[in-house]
């Protein structure tokens, strides 16, 4: 994969806590860099598909709904009842 070069600004503290955390993984400021902003990107992922699960699962049925539901449930009882 090739790599592309970037410049970012970023306040001094934090760059003192990429560098000390650098040089204590022994890697490069560059690498810790990009493994943050993968796991950034994939936490972002993530939450998106917890919205898109949450939205799946938000459609529930109203009382209409539900109502007619147990009615169904009772008729479909009615009718098996004694087939098994």
């Amino acid at each position: 994969m090739a790599n592309v070069k970037t410049a970012i600004s970023i306040d001094k503290p934090l760059f003192e806590q990429v560098d000390g955390l650098a040089h204590e993984l022994n890697t490069s400021r560059s690498r810790i860099f990009a493994l943050a902003a993968t796991e950034f990107i994939q936490r972002h992922k993530n939450l998106k598909l917890l919205e898109a699960i949450n939205a799946a699962y938000d459609d529930f049925p109203d009382e209409k709904e539900a109502s007619l539901k147990s009615v169904m449930r009772f008729r479909h009882l009615k009718m098996v009842k004694d087939q098994w």
